[in-house]
């Protein structure tokens, strides 16, 4: 039997294997003169969504205030591993790791991951991330303004000056505010097609955090016929493990989501409260550093019932 020290060795050895591959490709099909849009009108968008964010005390940080106009982009792959046959439910993830690349993903594929003993796998790839590296690049400006402004509040709050927490608690709160910030940002410019387009996918959020807690609760060898009874959430789970083999990426795909998912439901009923959300920004920052799953779960109940409690 392998061990856990074993296989993980072994993983960082094959990972390391794939980073000197994929960039050497990379490197080899990198033009003399690389032609890129125009990206002034996302660049000017990201300031000035920064600055919004700033009046709901959420401080800009570096991520994704470059473009890749003249310069060179960088993009990540990240990894998660979860023993075969187990959910992180009330525990971090087993194992998570990331790869930087020299490029922009769209020069470095990953095909697929077909096997590792033991683990569920998922992984994901992007150009946006939480870093002074990350440049905006034309994939980037290419998607919709909902969803770009959704990102650039993401990446912000990501910011150890806003959460500096422990992974998995982070992604939980950051996931929810991000898409509601987007909300309240069309709000405050008027626009309304726009505003209609972050509401639905703010409800789309909650109903796969609602879908999602309801799913990991059923036995798993239910869960791949059960998907599609949760439509939210099994268009997502396609949509993003497009090309990957369902039964290879299912718990660690699972595991994943329930992170991002583990509070969106219940800070966007926080949300709902007269005090607004610059208050409730300002409250989710006091959440201590050393945080664990059980003592967050603590802090979003008292929260609530806080916000819950009448007012005379």
């Amino acid at each position: 039997m392998i061990s856990c020290l074993g296989l993980r060795n072994a993983w960082l050895v094959g990972i390391a294997c794939l980073l000197l591959i994929l960039n050497a490709c990379a490197m080899m099909q990198r033009p003399e003169a690389q032609r890129e849009p125009n990206l002034s009108e996302t660049a000017g968008l990201i300031e000035e969504v920064k600055a919004f964010g700033k009046t709901l005390g959420i401080e800009p940080t570096e991520a994704l205030s470059r473009t890749s106009a003249g310069d060179r982009a960088l993009s990540m792959l990240w990894f998660w591993l979860q023993k075969a046959g187990t959910l992180a439910v009330a525990v971090p993830m087993d194992i998570r790791m990331a790869v930087g690349f020299d490029a922009a993903k769209e020069r470095v594929p990953v095909e697929q991951v077909y096997r590792v003993d033991g683990y569920s796998v998922y992984y994901r790839q992007a150009n946006e991330y939480a870093d002074p590296r990350s440049a905006a690049t034309p994939s980037f400006a290419a998607q919709g303004v909902v969803r770009r402004v959704t990102v650039i509040l993401h990446e912000d709050l990501h910011g150890d000056t806003n959460f500096d927490l422990p992974w998995d608690i982070e992604e939980a709160v950051v996931t929810p505010l991000g898409a509601l910030t987007a909300v309240e940002y069309f709000k405050r410019k008027e626009d309304a097609e726009n505003l209609r387009r972050s509401q639905t996918a703010l409800n789309e959020g909650r109903q796969i955090s609602r879908e999602l807690h309801e799913l990991v609760q059923e036995a798993r060898e239910k869960i791949i016929a059960l998907l599609p009874r949760y439509p939210a959430y099994h268009s997502m789970f396609q949509r993003q493990t497009a090309g990957q083999h369902p039964p290879t990426v299912l718990e660690a795909k699972l595991s994943h989501d329930l992170v991002y998912f583990r509070y969106f439901n219940a800070i966007a009923d926080l949300a709902e409260a007269p005090t607004g959300l610059k208050a409730l920004i300002a409250e989710l920052k006091k959440l201590p550093r050393n945080s664990t799953l059980a003592s967050a779960d603590e802090f979003l109940r008292s929260l609530s019932a806080k916000y819950s409690a009448p007012t005379n």
